[in-house]
């Protein structure tokens, strides 16, 4: 196999749905590393240094918004394309997301081929 489309950190605590993207990535070509929520995401992204990172928003811990803040915040991962995953998106969550700078949205329950299809969109734009 050749080189990898990319390197995407899946961030979840729901283990299901944390394996189901892992998984679903690994079988487009991505390299994917894991995280259990914001808080393992923040210590985990300067060792893995991926070019998208998959975000639940409802975590314990460290929730997706501080997280995403967080990223876009430092100066070392501000350029890590973030996907929110998010059971709720109305117009106030998206208004949020785009103040921090997330590069997309997706809603619960989603389809993991529209999820697959952002992520290879962020890694090709890097």
């Amino acid at each position: 196999m050749g080189e990898a489309l990319g390197r995407v950190l899946v961030v979840d605590d729901d283990e299901v749905i944390r394996q189901l993207i892992a998984l679903n990535l690994r079988l487009e070509g991505f390299e994917v590393h894991t995280a259990v929520d914001g808080r393992d995401c923040l210590e985990r992204v300067g060792e893995v240094g991926p070019d998208v990172i998959t975000l639940d928003v409802m975590m314990p811990r460290l929730d997706g918004w501080v997280t995403a803040t967080r990223l876009k915040e430092d100066a070392a991962t501000r350029k890590v394309r973030v996907v929110l995953i998010t059971a709720r998106a109305q117009d106030a969550d998206l208004r949020r997301g785009a103040d921090i700078g997330v590069d997309a949205f997706v809603t619960k329950p989603f389809d993991p081929a529209e999820l697959i299809s952002i992520v290879k969109n962020l890694a090709a734009a890097r």
